[in-house]
């Protein structure tokens, strides 16, 4: 049998509480009493008081949960997870807790589960598709919740921090279509569950199943359908994830194809730089690659790309959690892209 608090408190002469107070309130208590307590309970092999069952006494754990939808280690390799990262890590030292990184299983019973089981004080939702549901099982927990885009069905007392991204995509798109390009396709991950990478035909954007993915597809489409080419006219390919090897794969058919697209439009600079990879390789006549996010590695490959604050992402969703706002429309949080022109992208080459 493990040593408890009642048996360290038996064997000094005091209550339970005062035991207890040793660990959690030592002001209470003399400094010669409390060094007894903590060397009786030494002799006898007692560790402490659980620390799970004491933050679930005061109610305060002092972490925040991060869900993602992904593997654990999409956390430390992503470049712009990691930046988010380190911005929610930022603002969480300064107000002294911690973070748990929470990856959600592919199965909802599973999803649910961990969403259920983790000891937090509040939640960022970052990157999660379908996370309509996970929003629910988090307000049935009586948690704070923030979300890294706004929801449709957004409350007033909801808190999110997150950009515009079709406008952002439909920037980018409309700079390729300037330059000529009309012979197009479009790259993201999550388009569909289990597809093979490669071409994909849907009847439209809303089929797309990701909500970021379809907001960035949907302003690719929206700049080209201002200037006559029809989602039906757009070459759609679907990555199985979001890497340089998947994005590479995705567009190897295409590139091979006996006329080729004339630009790349990625829903990622990661996406975007496996499509370079691929240019690289298939050597071919030039193409116009485009990513979104602006992350370190696409300055250095001359990346025509969309640019997003993503330490201020992380850093604010935080801020709302540890330090809610009193007027609730200060939680509703959209921040600025801009549009960052490099070598990657060209007029239409001339035959």
């Amino acid at each position: 049998m493990k040593p408890t608090l009642q048996a360290v408190a038996e064997a000094v002469g005091v209550s339970r509480s005062t035991v207890s107070n040793a660990y959690s309130r030592p002001d209470q208590l003399s400094a010669a009493l409390r060094q007894r307590i903590l060397d009786t309970a030494r002799q006898l092999g007692y560790p402490g008081p659980n620390p799970t069952a004491r933050s679930l006494r005061r109610g305060w754990v002092g972490a925040i949960g991060v869900l993602f939808e992904s593997r654990l280690s999409y956390a430390f390799t992503d470049p712009f997870a990691v930046r988010f990262l380190a911005g929610v890590a930022e603002a969480a030292e300064r107000h002294g807790t911690s973070l748990l990184l929470v990856p959600l299983p592919a199965d909802q019973a599973g999803a649910r589960r961990a969403v259920e089981d983790a000891a937090v004080d509040g939640f960022c939702v970052y990157c999660v598709g379908d996370e309509g549901w996970v929003v629910d099982v988090l307000r049935e927990r009586g948690l704070p919740v923030v979300t890294t885009a706004p929801r449709e069905d957004a409350g007033p007392d909801d808190r999110y921090v997150g950009i515009d991204e079709r406008a952002a995509a439909r920037a980018v798109a409309a700079h390729v279509a300037g330059l000529g390009h009309r012979r197009v396709a479009l790259l993201g991950d999550a388009v569909r569950p289990g597809v093979a990478p490669g071409e994909l035909r849907l009847p439209d954007v809303a089929a797309v199943a990701h909500p970021t993915t379809r907001a960035r597809l949907a302003g690719f489409a929206d700049a080209f359908a201002e200037v006559g080419v029809a989602w039906s006219e757009l070459t759609l390919l679907a990555a199985t994830a979001n890497s340089r090897a998947a994005g590479a794969a995705a567009v190897a058919a295409a590139l091979a194809a006996p006329e080729p697209p004339t630009a790349v439009l990625a829903c990622s600079d990661v996406l975007a730089l496996g499509v370079l990879d691929a240019l690289a390789e298939a050597g071919g006549p030039p193409v116009s690659v485009t990513g979104f996010d602006d992350i370190a590695e696409a300055a250095a490959a001359g990346l025509t790309t969309v640019r997003q604050p993503a330490e201020e992402k992380g850093r604010i969703s935080a801020q709302l959690l540890l330090d809610p706002p009193a007027d609730p429309a200060a939680g509703h949080v959209l921040l600025p892209t801009a549009l960052v022109v490099r070598t990657s992208t060209g007029p239409v080459p001339r035959s």
